[in-house]
């Protein structure tokens, strides 16, 4: 089982990596513990593309390193607190995508002017504005967590993105889909004229036709599928 669960991170971030994710050694994905011992996350100093089943351990609530190698990531309070505070989610995607961020950072609510932001909207993606420092404290996760409420995303403003599944899959293809959708958004701002967006009862048939479970895990499959062979993974 830990196995399983230290290959889904694994998975996870090099998706991310590949989708435009990539910060250097930052940005992290966890999965929840079924024992409720924690969450598996990568371990500090490794970027998204570097990310290996071996370079994934197991921090408890505190984000004390439980079981595996290498430095815990100081903000695994985002993770823990979130679960914590939402059993529903399983995993947990934390990123600095960079349309993602300048979106959020401009103050401009994500519109439907592309399939992709109809994931998240309506009602839309609420907004941490607190700090933008790091999340480095068991109090500042808890507040991201009661920000982020029952979404499945929110923009970390000037810092980054948080996205939430019941499963790696769900949070990940979230995390690829919304930072698709701030690139939409801005690109369309660029042509000028008078941009259009789908009405919120449009936007929310389109999630039930284009987001259902089944179509998810197969934009998972696929992400996975372009990813380089790596030996043992």
């Amino acid at each position: 089982m830990h196995e399983e669960l230290k290959h889904q991170v694994a998975l996870s971030s090099r998706i991310l990596a590949a989708a435009g994710h990539g910060d250097l050694i930052w940005g992290h994905t966890s999965v929840r513990d079924p024992e409720g011992k924690g969450v598996w996350i990568k371990a500090a100093g490794w970027g998204l593309d570097e990310v290996t089943a071996e370079r994934v351990h197991l921090v408890d609530e505190d984000g004390a390193l439980v079981m595996g190698d290498g430095q815990p990531h100081s903000e695994c309070a985002i993770h823990t607190e979130i679960m914590a505070a939402r059993p529903d989610v399983g995993a947990v995607v934390h990123t600095h995508p960079p349309h993602a961020v300048a979106l959020a950072a401009l103050g401009q609510e994500l519109k439907a002017v592309s399939h992709a932001a109809n994931l998240f909207t309506p009602p839309g993606v609420p907004r941490f504005t607190r700090t933008a420092d790091l999340i480095l404290t068991r109090e500042l996760g808890a507040a991201v967590a009661q920000s982020l409420g029952d979404r499945n995303a929110l923009f970390l403003v000037n810092h980054g993105i948080v996205t939430v599944g019941r499963d790696v899959k769900e949070a990940t293809v979230a995390a690829v889909v919304l930072e698709r959708a701030c690139q939409q958004q801005l690109l369309t701002a660029t042509g000028g004229g008078w941009p259009t967006w789908s009405p919120p009862e449009e936007s929310l048939a389109k999630r039930e036709h284009i987001y259902h479970d089944a179509a998810v895990a197969s934009v998972w499959d696929y992400l996975v599928r372009q990813l380089p062979t790596r030996k043992g993974e």
